[in-house]
């Protein structure tokens, strides 16, 4: 058993590597930051004032939250909705960033993160993973890239998925608010774990990024 914590922020490349290296390594992967963004997502939608704490704390009771592995890979429902059709535009993130500033939320996914990764060896990415969900993990990495590269990636994303509603300058302006509110919120804001590698992606190309992971994973998996 081995466990993987990568953190950094949006547009890094994080995801992408992570489930790449999963893939080459026969980890699981576990997709912290769809699991909140279905979450807001799923909250926004159904009418919670994701803006005040309260009204959110007061629904979370009703969601259960289903994360499972098929052949596709991670699939996250709740109340029996699959969320991953929905998740990957601006609206999921913003709400996601805005919902797990607060405890309630937090809280509430904690757990189900701690027990697949007791169930599985696992490559976990999101914006606390080394710092509080897995703070004993065999191997943590910071990925990060120039704010710049983020936002033209983010961009590149969305429109090959077809939205045509958005902009260069708009995009990155997002990922630079999101950048702020993640730091700054009071619980379990991003940083790098003091024991984590740091890995800037900015001139690197995905398959340079997936294959120094794997090495890393590789060079932890013998010294067990």
């Amino acid at each position: 058993m081995i466990s993987v914590a990568i953190d950094g922020p949006g547009g890094a490349g994080k995801s992408t590597a992570a489930r790449a290296a999963a893939e080459r390594t026969g980890l699981k992967y576990m997709d912290t930051g769809a699991i909140y963004r279905s979450l807001g997502r799923y909250l926004r939608r159904s009418g919670v004032d994701i803006d005040r704490e309260e009204a959110v704390a007061a629904a979370l009771p009703a969601l259960d939250v289903e994360v499972f592995y098929n052949e596709e890979g991670q699939q996250i429902r709740i109340n029996g909705e699959d969320m991953l059709p929905y998740i990957r535009t601006p609206e999921a993130g913003d709400a996601a960033s805005r919902t797990s500033a607060y405890g309630c939320v937090r809280d509430k996914l904690l757990q189900l993160q701690r027990d697949t990764a007791e169930r599985y060896s696992v490559i976990m990415d999101g914006r606390d993973i080394g710092t509080v969900v897995l703070p004993n993990a065999d191997l943590k990495i910071y990925i990060t890239a120039d704010p710049q590269e983020r936002g033209r990636r983010r961009f590149l994303e969305l429109w090959e998925r077809g939205r045509r509603d958005i902009t260069l300058e708009g995009v990155t302006e997002e990922i630079r608010q999101r950048d702020e509110r993640d730091r700054k919120r009071p619980i379990a804001p991003l940083r790098r774990a003091e024991d984590a590698r740091l890995l800037d992606t900015t001139n690197r190309s995905p398959e340079e990024v997936t294959e120094l992971i794997c090495t890393w994973i590789r060079e932890k998996e013998a010294e067990q």
